[in-house]
């Protein structure tokens, strides 16, 4: 896997790059800046680009509208954005147009290295890897909407994972719930939100789309 590294603290960049060489991830070049990143990606062509929200010049939303630039271009990169703290914002704005191969963790995260790793392992797989610490802030912005009224204290547990990322097992697993426990509830997400398509990839990715889209109009 080649991967292109986006952080304005080089301390941080260069742990990251240490990291991920030592798991044998190819990282192919490094960057501290919005504009640098996006070049590396048009040079190197990587598999996934690793952003800082926060970059210079202006310290807003530079690596956040560099993702979505860089999956504009290619939309097969897979993007795993970094924030220092939870910005619902930026988060929405990353995932809305679609959430496979994204991921947005905290910075927290890369410390705790089997949780950074396996998430974004997820993510090059063309998965979800939202932090839990997002999930939980979008969700207690989304109670109000009527579109999830329908659902559940429990079915809003696991949809709510559903958009960390996590499959059957691993939510089953932090339940500690059976997996047959966890499809029924999936099941009934689908049939509560009116999600009849054939295909349940596809249904999981329209319910996460579905919580976060109703998170991003309450922000």
């Amino acid at each position: 896997m080649r991967i292109v590294i986006a952080e304005d603290d080089p301390l941080l960049r260069e742990g990251i790059a240490l990291l991920l060489r030592a798991e044998g991830l190819d990282v192919v070049a490094t960057a501290g800046t919005a504009e640098e990143v996006l070049a590396a990606v048009e040079e190197h062509q990587p598999d996934m680009a690793i952003l800082d929200v926060r970059m210079p010049p202006t310290h807003s939303d530079e690596g956040i509208r560099a993702a979505v630039e860089a999956r504009s271009r290619r939309p097969d990169l897979a993007v795993l954005v970094l924030s220092a703290y939870v910005e619902q914002t930026f988060a929405t704005e990353l995932l809305t147009g679609g959430v496979e191969g994204l991921g947005y963790l905290l910075k927290e995260r890369v410390g705790r290295v089997e949780e950074f790793l396996d998430a974004l392992r997820r993510v090059a797989d063309g998965g979800t890897a939202i932090d839990p610490e997002v999930v939980a802030q979008l969700f207690t912005r989304s109670r109000q909407d009527s579109r999830l009224e329908r659902l559940s204290p429990r079915e809003r547990e696991v949809l709510g994972l559903m958009a960390e990322g996590l499959g059957n097992a691993a939510i089953a697993e932090r339940l500690t719930v059976t997996a047959g426990a966890v499809h029924k509830h999936i099941r009934s997400i689908f049939a509560k939100l009116n999600m009849s398509a054939a295909d349940e990839v596809d249904r999981r990715v329209a319910a996460v789309l579905r919580y976060l889209e109703d998170a991003r109009r309450l922000v």
